[in-house]
């Protein structure tokens, strides 16, 4: 009940039909995030495509340039040099094919993020049923599938994001945490959105950008004006 009341008293603090500027939005999102820890802000931008359209899915990868708030742990799949340069960039966990057996036998999912090389594939494809509805398939286009794992590990923990299309044509991406403040998080939004309209699908007619909202992990959402795209 107490969380109803913070959220209800969020509402009547902003006014919920307006549109607001960017750094205006972020300050609005942090004030109304009312929870006891630091929560995480996150983007949603509804896109003028159709998700169902092969050459209109929008995705791609991004550090943002003052990270997630977050640190990942990540697990490399690699033998030789490539699983000592994995171990040398951070990685917390690196193995073969005893990380599958572990993943398969135990349920061990103490990890946010796989990275592979491209000889590794077989092996982890092997469990492609079980990653793939946690998002932890590792996959070229997200940088996760490459000979140079030492850079892929480096880049996750730095605060790299994978945003992508959902069926309803819209992107949730975290953006980092309440206690960023004003200048950082509108940073990274700006960097995000940048990449997003960049990633603008050449079939896609019309109005790309439909709706930019803002909102905390327990917060409402805010309306950020966006002219671009």
């Amino acid at each position: 009940m107490k969380l109803a009341k913070k959220y209800a008293e969020s509402l009547k603090s902003y006014d919920r039909s307006k549109s607001y500027d960017l750094n205006e939005a972020v300050k609005t999102v942090i004030d109304t995030a009312k929870a006891k820890f630091d929560e995480t802000i996150e983007l949603h931008v509804r896109l003028g495509v159709d998700p169902r359209q092969a050459d209109q899915q929008v995705r791609g990868v991004l550090v943002l340039p003052n990270g997630t708030g977050k640190t990942k742990k990540v697990l490399v799949v690699a033998k030789g040099d490539k699983a000592d340069a994995a171990t040398a960039a951070g990685a917390d966990f690196v193995g073969a094919e005893e990380m599958i057996q572990r993943i398969q036998k135990d349920n061990w999912f103490d990890f946010d993020v796989m990275i592979t090389t491209p000889d590794m594939m077989g092996v982890v494809g092997r469990i492609g049923r079980i990653l793939g509805p946690k998002g932890l398939m590792p996959n070229p286009k997200s940088g996760t599938v490459t000979m140079d794992v030492a850079k892929a590990v480096q880049e996750v923990k730095a605060g790299k994001v994978e945003y992508r299309l959902d069926k309803t044509a819209i992107i949730h991406c975290p953006v980092g945490k309440k206690s960023f403040g004003v200048d950082k998080l509108s940073e990274n939004i700006t960097a995000l959105m940048d990449a997003i309209v960049k990633a603008k699908p050449a079939t896609a007619k019309g109005q790309y950008i439909k709706s930019v909202t803002l909102a905390s992990t327990m917060g409402p959402g805010v309306k950020v004006t966006y002219n671009k795209g």
